[in-house]
């Protein structure tokens, strides 16, 4: 049986849209980043993994614990949701090492765990910009010290382009854009997945505005390379947008079909 919250869980039901793959792009780059962490995890306690959110169907929290396990084997994943139904539903999915649970922001694992990791994509997306601050601090304090992870992130509907930010206990951290390249016309067309907390600064003045134009600038300058491939224009323009921003991986990231640049120099200006 799942374990049920003692009170009301905290947050909203939100519409619940998932599908096979479409996180395959943010849970690669989990895995990558992540993998030191998890493999770092206390031996005597197998690392808990939190897919916060997953939706109308389980597939994300499944695809979840398949990829994490490639990194340590004995990893555990609970999903976490709000909707006493879709967990419901997703219970003929647990095994050994998944589990289901209603439950919200207040993420109510067995024993009042702390998870080296929570997930939460697409969801925060639905909710106003004035609540992300505050429930990112109510996710974070949830996390193991010092080497808990929180990632929110937005995607579309089949996993072609995402934006996440990615935070430790002490805060925000990083801001990955990837993408599957021959989809994009231009950088900024990940515009439209930008996470609640940056998609309403992308106007003018704001830093995050600033980034995607240079990206959009340094796309245009690389479009030689297009010829060789879609991907060998996108290393060159991280490359080249590198010289100015705070880019935080290398090209075996960059590869990949993403950047990562630190959250300081996209942060929102206050006011």
């Amino acid at each position: 049986m799942a374990a049920r919250s003692p009170s009301r869980p905290l947050g909203n039901v939100t519409r619940g849209t998932t599908a096979p793959n479409r996180l395959r792009r943010m849970d690669r780059w989990i895995a990558a980043a992540h993998a030191p962490a998890l493999r770092g995890a206390r031996a005597s306690r197998p690392p808990l993994a939190v897919d916060l959110g997953f939706g109308a169907a389980p597939w994300t929290a499944v695809e979840l614990l398949e990829r994490l396990r490639k990194v340590r084997a004995d990893v555990c994943v609970a999903g976490v949701e709000i909707d006493p139904e879709r967990v419901a539903a997703a219970l003929p999915y647990e095994r050994e090492g998944l589990t289901f649970l209603h439950g919200g922001f207040e993420v109510p694992l067995p024993g009042g765990g702390r998870p080296v990791l929570i997930r939460a994509a697409n969801v925060l997306r639905q909710y106003a910009e004035p609540e992300v601050a505050p429930v990112w601090a109510r996710l974070c304090a949830r996390l193991s010290v010092p080497d808990g992870l929180l990632v929110d992130g937005t995607c579309d509907e089949i996993g072609r382009r995402h934006v996440w930010i990615a935070l430790g206990p002490e805060g925000p951290r990083t801001v990955t854009f990837a993408a599957r390249l021959g989809s994009l016309t231009a950088p900024s067309d990940l515009a439209e997945r930008l996470p609640k907390a940056l998609i309403h600064r992308n106007v003018p003045g704001e830093p995050v505005h600033a980034f995607l134009r240079d990206f959009d600038r340094a796309w245009a300058t690389a479009a030689p390379y297009g010829a060789l491939s879609a991907r060998q224009r996108w290393i060159r323009a991280v490359r080249s947008l590198a010289g100015d921003w705070p880019v935080t991986a290398g090209p075996h990231r960059w590869r990949q079909g993403e950047v990562t640049v630190a959250w300081h120099a996209l942060a929102p200006l206050t006011g």
